[in-house]
């Protein structure tokens, strides 16, 4: 399973809005509104890293209002 984390800037009082939209979006798995640098953390996971790009690229960072983005790529940790 690939993961990655999609930290949002979006446009002063958009975030609801971008918070709902980006619910939407098959493969975003949890979403939550921030405080600091960033406005909104987006949790992306799909079975293909190919897939997860695409959904990032192609959907997420298509979504009106937003300003830009920032993806960290999980790495699978020890256990």
């Amino acid at each position: 399973m690939a993961t990655a984390y999609v930290l949002v800037n979006c446009e002063l009082g958009s975030e609801e809005a971008v918070i709902s939209e980006l619910k939407s979006i098959e493969g975003v798995v949890e979403v939550r509104g921030t405080f600091g640098a960033y406005d909104i953390l987006a949790k992306v996971e799909s079975s293909q890293v190919e897939a997860l790009r695409e959904t990032i690229t192609w959907k997420i960072r298509k979504i009106p209002k937003i300003r830009s983005t920032l993806t960290l790529m999980g790495i699978q940790g020890q256990e």
